[in-house]
């Protein structure tokens, strides 16, 4: 462990790198009524915490090795710090990256001259090929965790958080793929204060560590969630187990929600968007304030940024459920007139999320409905409890990957039948009471024959709704859609709605 302090303190980083601030977060502090701090690893040049080991390592290269270039494989993070590090140095890179690598990550690494090669799904795969070519072409191979200058480079993260938090801390929650950052942070802290926690936090489906550790050797997983791929790792590094097992005081494993939500704790506090794997470790101290009590200070890792702007989507989805702000359901109710609004009644002042409904013919119906909770567990609970009694049919659908995925977006096709059902489009007020005042004014003389709706976070929502208006009726529906005062367009002719929904084809 000696040799390691020593290693870290006098590591080459800081040519490259900045030392990175130690940010507070006060509204999870708020929340969590305990100290929550980040360490802003995502402001680095690359937007990850990778440069410094990748920097460390290649500036202790002889000139020789140099000269010849450098090879490595990386799921993005250290392939840009690899990048970085190549051309302050003047040295050929070729990066070896996973096809499934985020597009921004490729590109940075092209953007400071190095040679890209595309190969395999994951990681595991791109680091054979690298391994060829590093032999083939004569290059000197960085290996992104399982190097002790690599880890030493990563450890300087543990160094400056001591420096920069002289108070107690109680626990620091690291991020761990293979494995290196976790070594390096643990080694250094577990050294000069052996009364700080240093946590691993991985994903739930790509946790290889903790099957290290629960295993006492290392193992290879079948297979790794790619969500999180910054970490997605089926093995983690020989070197990096043994400091691991040594200094790690255990492993919290979350799921894609929680991380989606600590994406979104990172941005309300700090207006950053971090990568599913960067907001890994913040994730992981979540849980543990959760299921640990105490008010001692909390420091997690905000590892990366190097997120595709399209994964924005999924994470926003997902981010309320994780934060059990949203609960998804399933429930069977009446198909008859006032159904709804009873419904709607039964939930009392809370805010609807999402509702998904589409005539069948039988004598239940099937809706899918978020609800937004304030209360968290303990609300959600109530309200099933409240809906049951209430003689409803309730399934909880918020743990359910794949209602959440495809099922909440399948709700629908056609209803055979429906010869005078006309479709619109409408434009709901975000307050309550909107919904109630749609179907004060269409439902007693009208069928809803479909209701699609997902709040978006405008000021206005969206609303897909199916109406049966019989020919007779024309006149009265024309009056109460104007007296109802919504914008509204018309969609009967679209052609998306005559191909996928058009109960009268």
């Amino acid at each position: 462990m000696t040799d390691y302090i020593k290693k870290i303190l006098t590591a080459r980083v800081y040519d490259v790198a900045i030392e990175s601030p130690l940010d507070p977060m006060p509204r999870l502090t708020r929340r969590l009524e305990r100290p929550v701090l980040l360490k802003r690893e995502d402001l680095q040049p690359v937007f990850s915490f990778k440069l410094r080991g990748a920097y460390n390592k290649m500036s202790g290269l002889a000139p020789e090795q140099v000269a010849r270039g450098v090879v490595c494989a990386s799921a993005g993070n250290h392939a840009q710090g690899v990048a970085l590090a190549a051309a302050k140095l003047g040295a050929r890179a070729v990066i070896v990256m996973p096809r499934t690598t985020p597009s921004i990550k490729v590109d940075a690494c092209r953007a400071r001259g190095a040679e890209v090669i595309l190969h395999g799904d994951a990681f595991d795969e791109a680091l054979a090929e690298a391994r060829r070519r590093e032999h083939e072409d004569g290059l000197t191979f960085l290996h992104p965790f399982d190097d002790e200058d690599v880890i030493a480079g990563q450890g300087t993260i543990g160094k400056e958080i001591l420096q920069q938090h002289t108070g107690p801390i109680e626990a620091i929650f690291v991020p761990v793929g293979g494995g290196g950052l976790a070594a390096g942070i643990s080694t250094f802290v577990k050294y000069l204060r052996p009364g700080t926690k240093v946590i691993g936090v991985e994903p739930d489906d790509a946790a290889c560590m903790k099957a290290a550790l629960d295993a006492g050797c290392l193992v290879d997983l079948p297979s790794v969630g790619l969500f999180a791929d910054g970490v997605a790792v089926k093995r983690a590094g020989e070197e990096t187990f043994r400091l691991c097992r040594e200094n790690l005081d255990g492993i919290i494993t979350v799921d894609t929600d929680a991380m989606c939500a600590a994406v979104k704790d990172i941005f309300d506090d700090t207006r950053a968007v971090s990568e599913p794997s960067g907001a890994l470790s913040l994730a992981g101290a979540k849980l543990y304030a959760e299921q640990n009590g105490g008010s001692g200070t909390l420091i997690a890792i905000s590892s990366g940024a190097n997120l595709n702007f399209d994964r924005l989507r999924h994470i926003a989805e997902r981010a309320e459920i994780g934060e059990q702000r949203e609960v998804l359901l399933g429930v069977t109710i009446p198909e008859k007139p006032g159904a709804y609004r009873a419904f709607i009644n039964a939930l009392g002042p809370r805010a609807i999320t999402e509702f998904n409904y589409r005539q069948a013919p039988a004598s239940d119906a099937q809706i899918f409905v978020g609800i937004n909770l304030a209360g968290g567990k303990r609300e959600k609970q109530e309200l099933m409890g409240s809906l049951g009694e209430a003689g409803y049919r309730v399934l909880d659908m918020s743990d359910n990957e794949m209602a959440k995925v495809h099922v909440r977006y399948m709700v629908g096709g056609r209803s055979p039948g429906l010869m005078h059902e006309r479709l619109f489009r409408f434009q709901f007020p975000e307050r309550p009471g909107a919904l109630m005042k749609f179907l004060d004014a269409l439902a007693p003389n009208f069928d809803i024959t479909l209701f699609h709706y997902r709040n978006h976070g405008a000021d206005y929502g969206r609303v897909l709704a199916g109406i049966d208006v019989p020919p007779e009726d024309q006149a009265r529906f024309e009056a109460a859609i104007e007296d109802l005062g919504y914008p509204a367009t018309e969609e009967t002719e679209n052609p998306a709605y005559r191909l996928f929904l058009d109960g009268g084809v």
